[in-house]
């Protein structure tokens, strides 16, 4: 796990397989140095505000330049997790991209009412999938400039 005042992305997905293939896809790029994979939204959620497993870094807080959220999450859905990061003057600026399998209408409005930044469906094919990544990590990263 990277030193989380140099995290530049947070990848909150619970598929072991999903997560696999975006850092594959971000490191043959050289975008995955500083990335930090959470398994849940209650992780993410306590990653960012430097709470459970985290708690001792709360005092040195270095929020990462983009999170990569999926919706169909354990514990705490990803709408959830948006909801409260978009919800919180310390971290609404953040970049939230959707990155979900689900096509429905109801959830890509209710993420942008939310304040999410992108709303991408995770196409079902390999090579597909890794130009996705690929193409998020090079705007997010080195393209998009981000408030002070």
């Amino acid at each position: 796990m990277s030193p989380l005042n140099t995290v530049e992305i947070l990848l909150a997905e619970d598929s072991q397989h999903d997560a696999e293939l975006a850092i594959r896809a971000l490191k043959k790029h050289n975008m995955a140095n500083n990335l930090v994979h959470v398994k849940d939204g209650e992780e993410a959620l306590d990653f960012i505000f430097g709470r459970g497993k985290y708690e001792a870094n709360k005092g040195n807080l270095h929020y990462p330049k983009v999170i990569l959220l999926d919706i169909q999450m354990p514990k705490v859905n990803g709408i959830e997790v948006l909801q409260q990061l978009k919800g919180n003057p310390l971290t609404h600026n953040i970049p939230v991209v959707i990155l979900t399998s689900s096509k429905e209408h109801p959830d890509v409005r209710l993420c942008y009412e939310l304040g999410a930044n992108s709303y991408i469906v995770k196409p079902v094919n390999f090579e597909g999938f890794a130009e996705a990544i690929r193409n998020l990590g090079f705007y997010w990263l080195l393209l998009n400039q981000p408030p002070d």
